[in-house]
């Protein structure tokens, strides 16, 4: 993947308002805003396309992208992105600045690999039941990952990872631990695949020698 994709042309706007949003909608732009690291709140507008495009990738919500605002280049991270209820179209999004010195909070997605190949799954019957799909981190920009891996070839049918079993990169933290052991929440269990139980698959056998 070529990190040209995240790299987006913005323009700032001073015509504001709904009737403005729908103005720039209607020539093709998206309207956003840029704020964070202690400066003012800028409102954009950017190219649907470019913006359409790029969202496309996974990692655009958890990549640090780059603003090319009036000559200069602008680290930032996805906060909120609105959209059509029913049209393939971005409506606004607003836009975190990202200090290199400063952790940022976000969220990235969970890649569960081995999971067709795992032996409680492909031997014994097993199905992943997966609790989350994504875990809100903080980090350094510099150590940001685009997502996380849950590798499931060793889990056992009927067990459980949490939180805590989960590899991180280095220098990433799950905010959710923070909160305390109690907040050590489920992130996938293998369970057994549902079938008839034994009692009853002997009733049927009975019932069928009976007739």
């Amino acid at each position: 993947m070529s990190d040209g994709i995240f790299t987006l042309d913005a323009e700032i706007r001073n015509d504001l308002g709904k009737g403005a949003s729908r103005r720039l909608r209607h020539a093709g732009k998206v309207p956003a805003v840029l704020y964070g690291a202690d400066q003012k709140a800028v409102s954009l507008s950017l190219s649907h396309n470019k913006v359409f495009q790029a969202q496309e990738f996974e990692a655009f919500y958890s990549h640090v992208l780059t603003l090319n605002l009036e000559g200069k280049a602008i680290e930032v991270l996805v906060k909120d992105m609105q959209r059509h209820a029913f049209k393939p179209l971005v409506t606004h999004i607003d836009f975190l600045r990202v200090d290199a010195k400063k952790a940022v909070h976000t969220h990235v997605p969970l890649h569960f690999i081995n999971e067709k190949t795992a032996n409680a799954i492909k031997v014994l019957g097993g199905h992943a039941e997966h609790h989350m799909t994504d875990v809100e981190i903080s980090c350094l920009a510099a150590y940001l990952p685009e997502f996380i891996e849950v590798d499931l070839a060793n889990v056992e049918l009927g067990q459980t990872l949490h939180l805590t079993d989960l590899v991180l990169p280095k220098g990433v933290t799950l905010l959710e631990l923070n909160k305390g052991e109690s907040h050590d929440l489920a992130v996938v269990t293998i369970k057994t695949a549902k079938g008839p139980k034994a009692d009853d698959a002997d009733d049927a056998e009975e019932a069928a020698a009976k007739e």
